[in-house]
Order: structure tokens, then C-alpha cells, then sequence
């Protein structure tokens, strides 16, 4: 499986989540690093990502290859990350056939109704609790 990973800005969510992707995840699974910016993709390689590509094309390009995409909710929303987050980019994620898990930062004037107020980190460990459910989930079908 193809879990492409995508953030922007510092790259700091996207690292976290590499981490720990590869920390609880088989090596079968392939983590692709998809940065808004080459700041962003350096620190997911650092984190250990296997593949990594930067911009919009690569994001575009990506989105239709993979079978799983994680990132904050902004990458569904036309110029989020400070405008980081292209229409393009917005469009290629929201219509991609993959299984998206958005953590929710009430960011980009964003508030999730329903959902917790809870650290960042606690997000970021259910986002990988989903994804590795949802693979468990794959291969046994």
C-alpha cells in the first residue's frame, strides 16, 4: 500500500507522521513524502519516508497513485498553509480514489463541529490508529 503523507510550511505534522507510520506499520507499506514545499519534504525524509517529491505537480501526480493520503484538513482546502495549499493541490486530494485521514486544526478559520479539542499529538496518534485499522482492513479482503 501507498500512503502518501502530505504537508507544507515546516514539515513538522508531516515528520511526526512519518515517524510514527514507520514506527507501527509494516515495511510492506510504502510512505510517500508530498511537501507543499522542499522544507517540508526534507523533514519527512529525515523522518524516514521512503519516497519524497515537493510542489504542486508532484502532489497532483501522487494523489492518484496512492491508496491512502494523511494530513492536517487543511490539504483539502484551497489555500491553506498560507496559500501553500494551491486549488490544484485542493482539488487532486479531495478527488483522489484514496482513504483520506485529516487531522483537524482548527486552522484557515476551520472548526470541525463534533470533534474533541485534544493536543495535537493525541490527532496524530488516532490518524495512525485509522490507517493502520483501515489496512488491516484491506488485507484481509
Amino acid at each position: 500500500m501507498r500512503i502518501a503523507v502530505i504537508d507544507g510550511q515546516g514539515g513538522g505534522i508531516g515528520k511526526t507522521l512519518v515517524e510514527k507510520l514507520k514506527k507501527e506499520l509494516s515495511e510492506e507499506h510504502e510512505i510517500i513524502a508530498l511537501g507543499t514545499n522542499a522544507a517540508a519534504t526534507i523533514q519527512m525524509l529525515k523522518a524516514g519516508a521512503d519516497e519524497g517529491a515537493t510542489g504542486e505537480n508532484a502532489i497532483v501526480y501522487n494523489a492518484r497513485k496512492a491508496d491512502v493520503i494523511v494530513g492536517a484538513i487543511g490539504i483539502i482546502i484551497s489555500n491553506a498553509m498560507m496559500g501553500e495549499l494551491t486549488p490544484t493541490i485542493a482539488c487532486a486530494i479531495s478527488e483522489s480514489p484514496a482513504k483520506k485521514v485529516l487531522i483537524p486544526l482548527n486552522r484557515c478559520n476551520i472548526e470541525v463541529a463534533g470533534v474533541k479539542s485534544e493536543s495535537l499529538p493525541s490527532h496524530i496518534e488516532d490518524a495512525v490508529r485509522i490507517i493502520k485499522e483501515y489496512l488491516a482492513s484491506r488485507s484481509q479482503n
